[in-house]
This record gives C-alpha cells, structure tokens and sequence, in this order.
C-alpha cells in the first residue's frame, strides 16, 4: 500500500505537501501562545511602563503572524491512500474525526487540512475562542419578507452552488453541544513506528517502580512552581490595573445602574453619569473568576488609545477590591447580530454598516492593531443608527520587529490562513468583514449548522464560500464580497483599498438603519414579554 509517513524532523523549515505532521511549541515558545490563543499581554504592550502604553504607532502594518517555530514533534501521524485511514493518530482524535462529520471522502481529498484543523482544535479547545464558538446558536429566521426590487444590470458568470447532491455524510446522532473531549491525564506523547509494520499491541500495566515516590515529589515541585509563578502573574495583573484605573468610587459618579446582562465572571449594566447625565454601560468583572486578566488589560489598552467614531468609546475604569469596573459608551440601539435576524436589509443598508465598520477596522490597522473577531455580534450600533466596533480583548498589536502565532477570535468567521496556521496580517479582519456581509444577505455565516470540526474543514478547504442566490444580488455587492473573500491574503485588499469600492458609495446616511434598529428593539420587547 502507498503510505504517506512523517518525517522525523522540521527543524522550522517548511513541509513538503506529502507530509502529514502534527507539532506543537516547545515550552521556551508558549509565552508567545496569550494562553496558547491570545498573545501575552507583555507583548502586546509593555504595560509595566506605562508611560508607552497610549502612543500611537502609525506605521503601515507590514508585519504577520508567524507560523508555528522553534517545532518540537507531539505526535507522528500517517495516511494510508489505499485504505483510506490515518495511522498514528491518538485515540481522543480519532474520536473527534469520527463525530466531526468530515466524510471518508474529505479525509482521504485532503489529510493534511483534516489534521490542521484537528491541531488547532487541540490548541484551542480550552480557551475562549471555544467557548464563544459554543455560544454561536444557529440564527432562527422570520419568514421571508417580500422580494425587493434589484436593479437589473448584467451579472458576470460566477459559480453558484452546485445542482447535484454532494457526497452522503455518514448519519450520525444528535448530541448536545459539549467541551471537546480532554486528552486522558495519564496518556504520553508517542513516537509511532512506521505504518507498514506497524500493530496495535495491549500492554499490561507497567510493574511499580521504586523511584515513583521520588516522581510524585518532582511533580508535586513542578505544581507548586506552576502555582507560584501563577500568583505571581496575577499580582502583576493587579499592579497593572491599578496603574490605569482612576482610583475613585464608581457609585459615586454613576446612578441610576440597572443590569441588563450577566457574563461568565461579572454584569453588565446601564447607568447615568452624575456630572453629565450621559447614559453609560458598566461591565464589572470578577477578577477571581476570569481566567485570562491579561486580556481584559489588552482591551482597556486598546479601547483606551483607539478612541473614534466607528469604535465604542472607553470611557473609565475602577479597581474595587477584587471587581474591574470598566465604563463604556452605551449603545442602546443593540448589536448588528439583531437586526440580521430580524429583518431583510438593502443593499444600501448593508453598504453604510460595511462602510462604517470598514472606517473602524481602517482606524485600527492604522494603529497597527489587528481586531481579530469581526463580526455582527461586535457591531453595535446606537438609537441614532451609529455603527461601531466593539469587543477588543482578542486585539493583536504589530509592528516591525515582531511575530506571533496567535489563533483566536470566533472560527465561523476566521480567516483559511489563520484555521490552517499559517502566517497572518491584518487582511484577516477583511475575510471577516467578507463573512459578516453575508450575515447580512442571509441572515447567519456560512457553515453555522455544520459540526465546528466540518465547519473548520470547509473553511480551510472550501475558498470562498458560495452564496445561496448571488443572481439575487448587485454586480457591486458580489464583487466587494470577492474581494473581501479573496483566500490568498497577499492578493486581499487593505482596509484603505477597499473604501474606496464602489459598493461603499451606494451607502445611505447612517438614519437609513433607524427603522431596523426599532423593529429589532421591539422583536426583543415582545420576546421578553
């Protein structure tokens, strides 16, 4: 049979496409990881010296995020062409492949996507990222309102779904949406020995051996090092936020303070400044609760130097005992992710949302500051119909001198370079944008139903996702979301570029959104009811 076999060192060097490898970073890399998703606050921004914190950088962003360096091998995984399985793989993977819904006949067209995406699912199954992509609910759509008119211009020939079925996915039962499967505890990293010899042999339990004592010793040292420098973190954190938080009571400039959400490790409320009487939102955070207190200093930095009008506007933040207390604008007209729900939006209506986001997004890369997670859950907008960004704990900073490997940010949405982990610049927010326009024709992004696996596969694999009736749509329209969704980055516009589309010129003044900012407010009034 034709087998397919890892090589037994990369040494940082580029695999050839025979071979299927699955590595992960030495412990002398994972500072770079933010957590193995989000990069280090350290550096992100030297917050210890925080008199560099709030300067602008306004170079252009020629930097990218590296891929992986500095490779130590975790497992060697092989593919047999003739029969069609992968050998070496560890079991908990095989268990996810077989209720991924990834067919034996996309395992065997493409492998290497089919461990890529296994690897960042490994990497990434415990952070964030994760817990937001269980978050993604599938979009219920109202009925169909009328079809409104579209100009009739002649369309170019451009692929459509394909008529005739696609291959038959094994049927597979109907689970409720749970964390990843965690690799047993008691499992080691094994080097396979090649596929054509190789046999599955049970072993009995090693017999006890002597010097374990001396080994539950070593571990329980390492576990109390872990803790100590955990601590040790968290006290810097602390002296951090310190650093930048006003040092004043919050109750006392703000009334009125009614919750309106609850998070993971904290509210979120509205409230009334007593000096201005300006309607705020205050998110209080529960810092023994929150997992990741780098991040939340990564989006007060950013939220803090990125003041603009297509951006949500930071406005203060308070350190109570063990509670962050960050003071925000108020956006009361909701998130864009309401009113793709909702409501059919024109194509004018869709150019002004694309063309404010895109000021935003222009803004931040000017900062040379990546988003990472655009999407219409983090456009909010406000009762004037303003748009503008939000969330900013993913946020990348780049410049000249440096590189990361970094994946975060919400997988339906994500870039094919960053799911394939490969480098990556600020063109990632574009693929986004691309995929959020989409949210806005057919109310969800593509993939939504699929299996997160299957889901990261085809993005990896697809290219550019199909629209459902792109003959429905506008020459302009199809060509900016081509654009947008170009697969090879280097052939991907910049946010500059793309302003000056002429798509973007056919969007209306913002007021033009204030109909479906109510219709999505009153949908969530009656539902409440």
């Amino acid at each position: 049979p034709s087998v397919v076999k890892a090589q037994k060192q990369t040494n940082g060097k580029k695999l050839p496409t025979s071979t299927l490898i699955i590595a992960q970073k030495s412990g002398s890399t994972l500072k770079g990881m933010l957590g193995k998703m989000v990069g280090s606050v350290s550096e992100l921004w030297p917050v210890q010296n925080h008199s560099t914190s709030t300067q602008t950088t306004s170079n252009p962003i020629h930097s990218k995020i590296s891929s992986p360096y500095n490779m130590v091998h975790l497992t060697h995984v092989g593919f047999n062409s003739e029969t069609g399985e992968f050998t070496g793989m560890p079991r908990e993977w095989q268990v996810l492949l077989q209720q991924s819904g990834i067919t034996k006949k996309e395992q065997q067209q493409n492998p290497q996507a089919v461990l890529d995406v296994l690897e960042f699912y490994k990497e990434s199954n415990q952070d964030t990222v994760w817990e937001k992509f269980d978050n993604v609910q599938p979009r219920i759509i109202p009925p169909p309102l009328p079809q409104r008119a579209r100009p009739i211009e002649p369309k170019p020939v451009i692929p459509s779904r394909p008529t005739h079925p696609p291959p038959p996915i094994p049927a597979r039962p109907e689970v409720k949406k749970q964390p990843p499967p965690k690799p047993p505890t008691s499992s080691k990293p094994k080097h396979i020995v090649p596929q054509q010899d190789s046999v599955y042999i049970a072993t009995a339990p090693a017999p006890l051996d002597p010097d374990l004592d001396y080994l539950d010793q070593s571990r329980k040292q390492r576990r109390e090092q872990r803790q100590q420098k955990e601590a040790a973190k968290d006290s810097q954190v602390i002296a951090d936020l310190q650093a930048i938080c006003t040092d004043a009571d919050p109750t006392k400039l703000y009334r009125n303070m009614i919750k309106v959400g609850q998070g993971a490790s904290g509210g979120v409320y509205t409230a009334q400044s007593v000096d201005t009487n300006m309607s705020v939102a205050i998110k209080q955070m529960n810092l023994a609760q929150q997992l990741k207190k780098e991040v939340i200093i990564n989006e007060i930095l950013v939220m803090r130097e990125a003041q603009h009008k297509n951006i949500v506007n930071y406005i203060d933040s308070f350190l109570i005992t063990n509670e962050l207390w960050v003071v925000m604008e108020y956006m009361e007209g909701g998130s864009l992710t309401d009113i793709v729900t909702t409501s059919m939006m024109t194509e004018g209506q869709i150019a002004t949302v694309c063309r404010e986001t895109l000021e935003g997004i222009y803004h931040l890369h000017e900062l040379g500051i990546i988003h990472r997670d655009i999407k219409s859950d983090n456009v909010l907008l406000g009762l004037n119909g303003h748009v503008k960004l939000t969330d900013f704990g993913f946020c990348a900073r780049l410049n000249d001198s440096e590189t990361r490997t970094t994946m975060v940010g919400t997988p339906y949405w994500m870039a094919p370079e960053v799911v394939t982990r490969k480098e990556y610049g600020p063109k990632i927010d574009i693929w986004s944008l691309g995929i959020m326009m989409i949210e806005m024709i057919e109310g969800e992004p593509p993939y939504l139903h699929e299996n997160p696996l299957r889901a990261l596969y085809l993005i990896a694999t697809n290219g550019t996702p199909l629209l459902q009736h792109p003959d429905e749509l506008s020459d302009s329209l199809r060509d900016f979301l081509k654009q947008s969704l170009t697969v090879d980055a280097n052939n991907r516009p910049e946010a500059s570029t793309l302003l000056q589309h002429p798509f973007l010129q056919r969007g209306d003044d913002v007021q033009t959104l204030i109909p479906l900012i109510k219709a999505s407010n009153d949908v969530k009034k009656k539902n409440a009811l």
